[in-house]
């Protein structure tokens, strides 16, 4: 819970609301002491909240809500295991799926760009606002770079915006979003990772996807860690925060908020719907097809063949499916059919799955097991 102090303040920052930014500064709150000279006021905020979604809808909120034309903000927050991609990213090109549900790892989608990136509770994410025309991530990153050199690692900022440790590993990517008259940049910190699970759920799902959407770009990454072992969680945020202070001639002081709180937060749990939202997720994927061969076998007469799948999705819907199958391995209007019930469908095989079922129940004779192989294998193909 905030302190009345914090509320004050918050109810302040808002846009239009509170008195001036004078009679904020002079109330001497929490974020500031006393002898401070600086004319732009800061804030440091920790996110208590560790669900990827609620803390995505914090920067949003923040992005909405609060006034950032004379001040600065760091948010740091940290999730769960989970993957996030970027907002013009396919999904069923950056991430594992399948190995995503059987492990309970969520997938989200930032209103930011960039690439895809796995989060747990060894990756420190940083979030700067500021406003559109104080938009510096060069100087953001210098945050993040000197802090580390405090702790005696050689950390440097690249020329794509990401930071590499000893000039090969990488432990931080890069994202922005600009709005009319404010900006959000965020990066990640990787402190101790789970480098297994990174690399277990960040390949694709779907073979033969083509798409315009914006791709990742690989790279070796590190934890800070492995080539620190005595640095503490703590120390990291301690050096983070005193460079961000030094940086931008401020005196703040981290406080904790919670972005579940609706009297704080308000309207923010309506955010975080959005962004669990599979019309958001997935639905907001960039128009892409998918060409792949699938492998069909008949077990009881031990024979086996290829059919071409061609398929088009649009907004996560599967807008166009074309099979070819060999005539003599199914008649051509049991694999048309098949195509037709999934048009319209969601590029999902939970989804799509029952409209197959239907199909299946419908066609009981010997073509059946053969049918039932090539819906098998077109829904493996989802993902």
């Amino acid at each position: 819970m905030m302190t009345s102090q914090l509320r004050r303040t918050f109810s302040f920052l808002r846009a239009g609301t509170g008195p001036p930014l004078q009679a904020w500064t002079a109330s001497r709150c929490l974020f500031l002491d006393s002898g401070s000279s600086s004319s732009d006021v800061g804030l440091v905020l920790q996110s208590q909240s560790t669900d990827v979604h609620q803390n995505l809808a914090l920067e949003d909120w923040i992005d909405a809500h609060v006034d950032l034309q004379q001040r600065h903000i760091l948010l740091l927050w940290r999730n769960r295991p989970a993957v996030v991609i970027g907002r013009h990213q396919n999904p069923w090109s950056e991430c594992n799926l399948p190995a995503m549900r059987r492990a309970g790892i969520p997938l989200a989608r930032r209103r930011s760009g960039g690439g895809t990136v796995f989060h747990d509770l060894g990756n420190l994410n940083l979030t700067f606002f500021a406003s559109k025309k104080g938009y510096d991530r060069r100087r953001n990153l210098k945050v993040v770079t000197e802090a580390l050199r405090r702790l005696g690692l050689d950390a440097r900022a690249t020329d794509r915006l990401d930071i590499l440790l000893n000039g090969h590993y990488k432990i931080s990517g890069t994202a922005s979003r600009l709005s009319r008259k404010s900006s959000y940049h965020h990066c990640t910190l990787l402190h101790s990772a789970d480098r297994s699970a990174l690399s277990a759920v960040l390949r694709p799902s779907c073979p033969g996807v083509q798409s315009n959407a914006t791709a990742s770009v690989p790279s070796p990454v590190t934890n800070l860690v492995e080539h620190a072992p005595w640095l503490r969680w703590e120390q990291l945020l301690d050096a983070v925060l005193q460079q961000y202070n030094a940086e931008f001639g401020l005196s703040s002081a981290s406080v904790l908020v919670n972005p579940a709180d609706e009297s704080e937060f308000p309207g923010l749990g309506s955010m975080a719907a959005e962004l669990r939202s599979w019309d958001w997720t997935f639905g907001k994927t960039p128009k892409f097809s998918v060409e792949t061969l699938l492998e069909l076998r008949d077990e009881q007469l031990s024979a086996r063949c290829s059919a071409q799948l061609h398929m088009e999705v649009r907004s996560g819907l599967v807008e166009r499916c074309r099979l070819g199958v060999p005539a003599e391995w199914l008649p051509l209007g049991l694999s048309r059919q098949l195509s037709e019930v999934l048009l319209g469908e969601r590029f999902c095989p939970h989804r799509a799955a029952a409209a197959v079922t239907a199909l299946l129940l419908s066609e009981s004779g010997p073509l059946n097991g053969r049918l039932q192989n090539l819906s098998e294998a077109l829904l493996a193909a989802m993902g």
